[in-house]
């Protein structure tokens, strides 16, 4: 399986603008710039789009595993923190904050779970980044 998308970058790095337009064109031709990605301008950026890839995937691989222990999540909310470094120019740590309603699992059932998505799910696996989490298991 493969997927793609499309970056169009006009001008300096510091003074141009882009685009981004994905395979199912959820994004079409969605602006970024500098601003967008080192400051508070309009348009994503790509930590904001790791972030929401790290979120859904952590959250789809923990259904599954869920699902394999025989349990099945009334819901699963993810959030994702990305932190870039500009001085370093890499991506330094991805952090999931969790909250899940899952009828009939313990705390250490869904610890287990947590941990075991956390370290396999395939944006997790791509990251080279310090990935930490809190997870809450809700009533």
């Amino acid at each position: 399986m493969k997927r793609n998308a499309t970056a169009v970058w006009n001008g300096t790095g510091k003074e141009g603008t882009g685009n981004l337009t994905t395979q199912s064109t959820t994004l079409d031709k969605t602006q970024y710039s500098f601003k967008s990605r080192f400051e508070e301008g309009v348009g994503t950026n790509p930590e904001e789009l790791i972030a929401a890839a790290h979120a859904g995937c952590f959250s789809m691989a923990l259904s599954f595993g869920l699902n394999k222990a025989g349990f099945t999540a009334d819901q699963i909310d993810t959030k994702c923190d990305i932190t870039l470094d500009p001085a370093q120019g890499k991506i330094t740590d991805s952090h999931l904050t969790i909250s899940a309603k899952i009828p009939g699992i313990g705390q250490e059932q869904f610890d287990a779970a947590v941990a075991e998505a956390k370290a396999n799910c395939p944006i997790s696996k791509l990251l080279n980044a310090n990935i930490t989490h809190e997870a809450t298991l809700l009533a």
